[in-house]
């Protein structure tokens, strides 16, 4: 199976957070998965750390040169994963808009890529993606 990670999932994988579920720890280390980053999760990290360094711990190259070492395959944005951007629906059922531009185009990637987006996320869910898996 492959998997996408969402930016701070990717964090916390590096990390060793205890946010991450038991579950998200099984499909990380199962040996059987293809576990991603994308230049998406760099793009924003980069972008985070540079405005916000005393919260932000990682750089965009750090958390890039991290995912290397871990043996984690990296996707770049194609043309064909920001047309799918039209394609995304938000419900109104949500509790509150959800405006991360990341996150869209992470989900966009994952879809096209015909991939599990792993998040933690409450608020993907109601973008109604079957590639969506919170955790």
């Amino acid at each position: 199976m492959k998997v996408l990670l969402d930016t701070h999932i990717l964090v916390w994988f590096h990390t060793r957070d205890s946010r991450l579920s038991e579950k998200a720890w099984d499909m990380l280390l199962d040996v059987q998965n293809n576990i991603c980053y994308s230049s998406v999760n760099i793009w924003e990290t980069q972008l985070k750390h540079l405005n916000h360094p005393q919260s932000i711990n990682f750089s965009g190259e750090e958390l890039n040169m991290l995912s290397l070492r871990a043996n984690l395959t990296c996707l770049h944005i194609k043309p064909e994963h920001s047309i799918a951007l039209k394609m995304l629906s938000y419900s109104t059922d949500a509790p509150r808009p959800h405006k991360d531009p990341f996150d869209k185009m992470l989900i966009c990637q994952a879809k096209v890529e015909n991939m599990l987006f792993m998040t933690h996320d409450s608020l993907i869910p109601y973008y109604n993606e079957p590639c969506i898996l919170q955790v």
